[in-house]
């Protein structure tokens, strides 16, 4: 069953980063261009698996595992702005030893309102980038919640 974001919309957000939008992130109709929403639930992503005690880095350097998109979704809901905080929530929605997928709400600060929410699905791949298994030491790190 393919995964929908609506299914996620009311969960509360395991994770909170704060950003603000800068101007180089912005086009020319003076709001945020689309790439960057996805730029900014990579980094939510990032910040939610560091909290959790996971470091991406350190996986890929002593184990040689990478973590890859295999799928990225976001749903444009109202246009951020330049220098407007925005807070990004993520959470793991779904996990096993061969994939997670993390579901995301872009929020506007002022005034507070979901600006896009999104879904990624990660796929855990090797040193030759083939699918593989992640570590069973590693797997209560990345249990949803």
């Amino acid at each position: 069953m393919k995964t929908s974001i609506h299914q996620y919309r009311d969960r509360p957000p395991e994770h909170e980063t704060r950003l603000r939008v800068r101007y180089a992130e912005t086009d020319q109709m003076g709001v945020v261009y689309h790439a960057n929403y996805l730029v900014w639930m990579e980094i939510g992503r990032v910040e939610l698996v560091r909290a959790r005690g996971f470091n991406y880095k350190e996986l890929e350097q002593t184990a040689g595992l990478y973590l890859a998109v295999m799928e990225a979704n976001c749903r444009y809901l109202f246009p951020a702005r330049y220098d407007e905080e925005i807070v990004v929530q993520t959470s793991i929605v779904k996990s096993n030893l061969r994939m997670v997928e993390f579901a995301y709400r872009i929020v506007s600060v002022d005034p507070k309102r979901v600006l896009a929410e999104g879904l990624t699905k990660h796929v855990w791949l090797n040193r030759e980038f083939r699918p593989t298994r992640l570590p069973e030491a590693f797997y209560g790190l990345l249990q949803p919640d």
